[in-house]
């Protein structure tokens, strides 16, 4: 069975990557799927202690919500 660490690095590996990849693309799902990534991160970062990541992550999380609110909703 999977441990949430586990977990948390296959999430960021599926959703991390796609994100990184559809934005270079100009495609705007890749917000969402950053975004989606968020939780993953916070989770490693978390179980694993790296406080720094943590915050990081926490930042990345307003970065990629400003992201979905220009390609979604601002005209």
């Amino acid at each position: 069975m999977l441990s949430l660490d586990a977990i948390a690095q296959i999430g960021i590996t599926i959703f991390g990557v796609s994100a990184i990849i559809l934005v270079a693309r100009k495609n705007k799902w890749g917000f969402v799927l950053g975004l989606v990534s968020q939780p993953f991160w916070l989770i490693t970062s978390y179980l694993n202690r790296q406080w720094g990541v943590f915050l990081l992550s926490a930042v990345y999380v307003f970065s990629w919500a400003y992201g979905i609110y220009e390609w979604f909703y601002k005209k």
